[in-house]
């Protein structure tokens, strides 16, 4: 049986982007990664918390993001809080850069992935969320939970 060519291998996620941010349109980007990283991303030691994009001389970089060193790496492992540069068109970095430039947007990235043999990168360019949306994201959970909780209740008599 042969392999997929699409299969998604999800190595880390960031589930704290979508509670502080409104995520208004996602993104995908190649990492350009050394051979150790990507070793280490294989065993999945790969953090995205407090990590953000930024566009910096026509380039798009993941700043933040940890990829801890690989265990048998020795001397070739880098740095694991580098900047990792991410593979995009160039269209599409000039498009994410004049919506960074506005108020209130940023890029954060949302997931890492193997698509294949390919490290990939979900970006989100989002908006900060403010304390009250916060709460009442929080409040619409808990009612969906209930309501959840009930009709399974109620399916059973």
């Amino acid at each position: 049986m042969a392999k997929d060519k699409n299969a998604k291998f999800v190595v880390a996620v960031n589930r704290k982007a979508r509670h502080d941010y409104f995520v208004d349109e996602t993104y995908e980007a190649g990492l350009e990664l050394y051979g150790t990283e990507v070793k280490s991303l294989r065993e999945g030691a790969a953090n995205l918390k407090d990590s953000f994009c930024c566009v910096k001389d026509g380039e798009l970089f993941a700043v933040g993001m940890r990829i801890s060193p690989y265990e048998k790496g020795n001397i070739f492992n880098r740095d694991p809080l580098r900047e990792k540069r991410l593979l995009m068109h160039k269209k599409e970095i000039l498009k994410l850069s004049m919506y960074v430039q506005r108020d209130g947007y940023t890029l954060i990235p949302l997931s890492l992935y193997f698509l294949g043999s390919r490290a990939k990168m979900e970006l989100g360019l989002c908006r900060g969320k403010k304390l009250y949306d916060k709460r009442e994201a929080d409040a619409k959970r808990d009612a969906k939970r209930e309501i959840e909780k009930y009709s399974k209740y109620s399916s059973r008599d």
